[in-house]
């Protein structure tokens, strides 16, 4: 198996958690440190959905090369806009240090997927 698609196997891992979240409202309590109410708990599971959506695009260009230009804008619009919306909200304490420490980490194989994809 070669790096890129180890990489593109590390930015599954990465969006596992959250994409698993669509389906358990306690794993949602515990990435997110909220409680739901009905209107959340509808939003944060749809937010899983899409986590699992990016999850199978990453899965997928782990083994196939041409659905890696379109799987690596996502990954990187996940990856990044999280980052800037946590950055410019005062980087709160709490569940979302947590997953902007797992994105920071994941920027690692998102540049190894970006400079094999663009460059």
């Amino acid at each position: 198996m070669t790096t890129i698609s180890l990489s593109w196997l590390a930015l599954v891992l990465v969006h596992a958690a959250p994409a698993l979240a669509a389906f358990s409202p306690a794993l949602r309590k515990r990435l997110y440190g909220v409680e739901e109410n009905q209107t959340l708990a509808i939003m944060l599971a749809h937010r899983g959905a899409l986590f699992l959506a990016i999850a199978a695009a990453c899965a997928f260009a782990a083994f196939d090369a041409p659905a890696r230009p379109l799987a690596s804008l996502v990954v990187a619009i996940s990856v990044l806009s999280f980052l800037l919306i946590y950055a410019t909200h005062g980087s709160p304490k709490g569940a979302l240090r947590t997953i902007a420490i797992v994105d920071a980490v994941a920027l690692v194989p998102l540049a190894a997927v970006l400079a094999d994809v663009w460059m």
